[in-house]
């Protein structure tokens, strides 16, 4: 916590939560299942978070959902993710987590939830609101009833719902209704769009989703038209550099939009989409901003945009703009 990359306070908007698992818990869960033999100690299991590719990450990433198999794993890593969060001086978060995934395994999407829930409050330090991914890949059917699975328990922090997964293969369109009845029951909405797929996505996201929020975008950069009408909207993107450069979306930093976007008025959120599993922080992702040119007050102001662009009451956002301009790293 020496740096003022460490110090200084933050807001996450977009982290899933089973990419966020420390590397001690999730090999606690390893042995508790038995070990893979793929990963016979905790420096294989580290060793198995480098990728290929996207559709790697996508294969990884479902390897690792196989030791998340009843509610008490839930608790657990809920409470892991959240003091490793907290001691990173994050002080507000909105989570993701995939009840979908855990179907298999015969965990209910309310119980799962309870659970994740019950791990969090266990750290009272950081403020951790859900959003529930529905998973393009189980398809508009099963997302529409996950959908109404979570209205059920919106009571312990869930707030919106978004779409991650294979972008390629499901596209925006297919959730159109899914959306539509998001709205109509309360949820904020956001869609991974414009990662692994092109400025289509982000296009059929905005114009078929009427999403409030972008996941990524990053590869709306090869569509003028689109950084012009995110601009003029205001549409705010939950923007994962390190991510980007893990799963070779991007192939050098040099490369990323980020500060192409920043410079052109596009409200900018920096995140780390599944920090563990790319062996990043936010920390590390400002330290990435200074290398391309963002100065302590232009990474201020991205943190600023995060904390605007939040599914907050007003008084929620005030509140916190209020206790960064008050900490004392924020004006070191």
């Amino acid at each position: 916590m020496n740096s003022w990359f460490e110090r200084v306070p933050k807001v996450e908007l977009h982290l899933h939560l089973e990419g966020a698992i420390p590397y001690q818990a999730l090999w606690s869960l390893v042995q508790k299942y038995g070990e893979d033999q793929a990963v016979p100690d905790l420096q294989a299991l580290v060793r198995k978070f480098e990728y290929r590719d996207f559709p790697h990450f996508l294969e990884t990433w479902g390897w690792k959902n196989r030791f998340l198999r009843e509610y008490e794993d839930f608790t657990l890593i809920a409470e892991a993710v959240a003091r490793d969060l907290a001691q990173q001086n994050i002080r507000y978060v909105e989570a993701f987590y995939s009840p979908s995934d855990f179907a298999r395994h015969g965990l209910q999407p309310q119980r799962l939830t309870e659970a994740i829930r019950t791990g969090l409050s266990k750290v009272p330090e950081i403020q951790v609101a859900l959003v529930a991914d529905l998973v393009r890949d189980s398809g508009p059917e099963k997302a529409m009833t996950t959908l109404v699975e979570v209205d059920e328990v919106r009571s312990l922090g869930v707030i919106g719902i978004g779409i991650g997964g294979s972008e390629q293969q499901y596209p925006p369109e297919l959730f159109v209704q899914v959306f539509e009845q998001a709205r109509r029951l309360g949820f904020y909405t956001s869609a991974h769009a414009g990662e692994g797929a092109g400025p289509e996505s982000v296009w059929g996201a905005i114009r078929h989703l009427h999403v409030d929020r972008i996941g990524h975008g990053t590869r709306a950069q090869e569509d003028e038209s689109l950084l012009d009408y995110l601009a003029e909207k205001s549409i705010p993107l939950e923007m994962c550099p390190i991510s980007n450069l893990r799963t070779r979306v991007v192939q050098s930093p040099q490369e990323h939009p980020v500060r192409r976007y920043f410079e052109r008025g596009m409200i900018v959120t920096v995140n780390t989409d599944d920090p563990k599993m790319f062996g990043n922080s936010l920390a590390d992702e400002y330290r990435l901003l200074e290398q391309l040119g963002f100065s302590r007050d232009e990474i201020r102001q991205v943190i600023s945009q995060a904390i605007a662009s939040a599914w907050l009451p007003a008084e929620e956002k005030e509140r916190l703009h209020r206790m960064f301009s008050e900490d004392a790293a924020w004006r070191d």
